[in-house]
């Protein structure tokens, strides 16, 4: 992604840009939505929700990635020792919850969004989501009700982001340790795109 200030040095556009104006900085946060091309961009709301820009931002990524939809770019928007978590995993850090979203679009041959509704605003951002899933190769289906939580950290960055399912995680000492065997053995059959170009070719 090219810097927005003029300069020979690169600049994170996701840190904060405390010498940067106002305007600026507004120009430089619509120009970063914009390169992650998020596709989900007609986020609904309950009544007497409102989103900022930033959590527009950060909505619209997640629906993306529920959606089997997943970037380089847009994990950008992830901390590194960020947390997914749903009732099959607990991915901790990059290297574990990327190769989960890479992983839906390896599972399923369709991924649709039934309905979506954000319910709260804060920390977390709490939504309601149903998705339909059909497996490749099997045309077996299944829907999942979802109360997703989003929380992220000062910088604006998702630190991380709890699944649950029929608005529960599991909370027994054997289910956690499936969770944790999952969130390893799934990068080691889900290849990760090294460069924007690979993930391109994929069409991401």
């Amino acid at each position: 992604m090219r810097p927005f200030v003029y300069s020979c040095t690169r600049v994170d556009p996701l840190a904060p840009s405390r010498s940067l104006s106002p305007q600026r900085s507004l120009a430089l946060k619509r120009k970063m939505s914009t390169d992650l091309n998020i596709e989900s961009t007609d986020i609904q709301y309950a009544s007497g929700v409102n989103l900022s820009a930033d959590q527009k931002t950060v909505v619209g990524c997640v629906l993306d990635l529920f959606a089997g939809k997943p970037s380089l770019q847009k994990l950008k928007l992830w901390e590194d020792d960020a947390v997914f978590e749903d009732p099959l995993t607990i991915a901790k850090g990059r290297k574990q919850y990327e190769p989960q979203w890479y992983g839906l679009q390896s599972a399923f041959s369709k991924i649709e969004r039934l309905a979506h509704e954000v319910t709260s605003v804060g920390n977390p951002i709490s939504m309601n989501l149903t998705n339909r899933y059909v497996m490749k190769g099997l045309n077996k289906e299944q829907t999942i009700n979802s109360v997703v939580d989003i929380y992220v950290n000062q910088s604006g960055k998702i630190e991380r982001v709890e699944d649950k399912w029929d608005g529960n995680l599991p909370d027994s000492s054997f289910r956690n340790a499936f969770r944790k065997l999952n969130a390893v053995s799934v990068p080691k059959m889900v290849g990760v795109p090294k460069t924007e170009e690979e993930d391109a070719r994929r069409g991401n």
